[in-house]
């Protein structure tokens, strides 16, 4: 039988108790032979997460060049993690002086930020019997900061084939210069997906406080349906736009690997959950949309000149100006003579948009520009989309009907998707509307 890979998270290590929790759920099942790990989480509202402790703890050695008034919260938070699970030989003591003092000679933030998952890791494994495997011995990038997944691969495989259970701290790995890499935050999913693809798992499971994927934000809709089963590329839409129950970028490994994605609930391991399947694995299952997501706060430069379509690198232009101050664009709708650049504001302050302006009137002189600010993007997603006649007039009369202005509309080519960009005092009036055109009693 082919292995599954476990990565748990969040809250689910956040105590002594849940860790126990998680123990059990990986004892459960001899095909579970691996867990990466992430650092502990919040017990309760207004607690610290242990990394953003730790990322203090740079701070604190940067500007004073000693961090161990924070480290001690962090000390005292392992301390407590160990008496709680009852390992009285373990030495966290031992552990903890260590790794404070590297803390303090390394004077690096992704060093510092990745000792959460470190001595996390480190007590998962002693408390399970497990062998711990370092990341940065298995997970390495190259000199650009991408995986290097020629080296990663094979190190990764060879090391835990000769394991019959191990934990491996996620988060970070060792770059070029052999030293401590993180991911972007969440990135222990990454890690996740790519131990998942170098075993060529049976599935990669990654246990949240959960149940699943839900079709909306739970703040906006109340108890929205779960999404039992999703395809990658609908996962990656809705992620991209703002569902965060997995790291968007976690979706690559495992894609290439053809490996199916579990979310599970640790507190809830009973629950199905939602699976995540690749393409050429998934079946329509019938529902019209998948799921709805979004995000507030981009602005919209809008762009008219005339035969705009017979200027040739007119396009090119425009952007090579975004390029320049190195911003991205999240969406580039256009017409015959119109084009419109849909950007996230937070890229656009202290004076940035009078710039853009200036630098596209001198690269292209448009006819008219026009910019809308404090817009909101709202995605609806879902393969059966393609294949349901009139679901942009369902969709658009919703809108109508809640009173919603569209400021844009993007389709994606696919036909996955449908974009729609609303004011921000919109956006969750929006979301309701939509979800209840497609979801209320199956949209009949």
């Amino acid at each position: 039988m082919k292995p599954i890979v476990c990565k748990f998270g969040g809250s689910s290590l956040a105590d002594g108790n849940n860790i126990l929790k998680v123990c059990e759920i990986l004892k459960s099942d001899p095909n579970r032979k691996y867990a990466v790990v992430s650092a502990p989480g919040k017990r309760f509202s207004g607690d610290i997460k242990v990394t953003d402790l730790l990322y203090e703890c740079y701070r604190d050695v940067t500007e004073k060049g000693d961090c161990s008034e924070t480290f001690a919260k962090i000390r005292k938070r392992f301390t407590s993690i160990v008496e709680e699970l009852g390992m009285n030989g373990f030495n966290i003591a031992g552990i903890l002086d260590e790794t404070e003092k590297q803390i303090g000679e390394q004077c690096s933030a992704d060093f510092t930020a990745s000792r959460g998952e470190y001595l996390n890791a480190r007590v998962i494994a002693a408390k399970l019997g497990w062998e711990f495997v370092d990341a940065k011995d298995i997970i390495f990038f190259d000199k650009n900061g991408s995986l290097d997944e020629a080296r990663s691969y094979p190190a990764i495989a060879e090391k835990l084939s000769r394991c019959n259970g191990a934990v491996i701290p996620g988060f970070y790995g060792t770059d070029s210069n052999g030293k401590i890499k993180t991911f972007s935050r969440g990135g222990s999913d990454i890690s996740g997906s790519i131990v998942a693809r170098a075993v060529n798992a049976e599935v990669y499971e990654n246990w949240t406080d959960v149940s699943g994927f839900l079709a909306c934000d739970p703040r906006i809709v109340n108890s929205p349906e779960r999404i039992e089963v999703i395809s990658f590329k609908e996962l990656r839409e809705l992620s991209y736009m703002g569902a965060n129950v997995l790291h968007a970028d976690s979706i690559f490994p495992v894609r290439k690997g053809d490996i199916p994605i579990k979310i599970k609930n640790t507190f809830r391991p009973e629950d199905p959950g939602t699976l995540i399947l690749p393409s050429k694995k998934y079946v329509l299952q019938g529902n019209i949309v998948t799921g709805i997501a979004g995000k507030k706060d981009f602005t919209v430069i809008f762009l008219e000149k005339s035969m705009m379509n017979a200027e040739i690198g007119f396009a090119r232009k425009v952007l090579s100006v975004l390029e320049s101050h190195r911003i991205c664009f999240e969406h580039m709708p256009s017409g015959i003579d119109t084009l419109s650049l849909v950007i996230e504001s937070r890229y656009l302050t202290g004076g940035v948009m009078d710039v853009l302006l200036e630098e596209i009137n001198k690269e292209v002189h448009p006819d008219y520009i026009r910019v809308l600010e404090n817009i909101a993007l709202v995605a609806t997603v879902g393969h059966g989309m393609a294949s349901s006649i009139g679901t942009s007039a369902r969709l658009f009369r919703a809108l109508s009907e809640a009173e919603i202005n569209v400021r844009m509309i993007d389709q994606g080519s696919s036909e996955l998707n449908i974009i729609v960009g609303i004011d921000n005092a919109d956006y969750e009036k929006c979301v309701r509307a939509i979800y209840h055109a497609f979801f209320d009693k199956k949209a009949e």
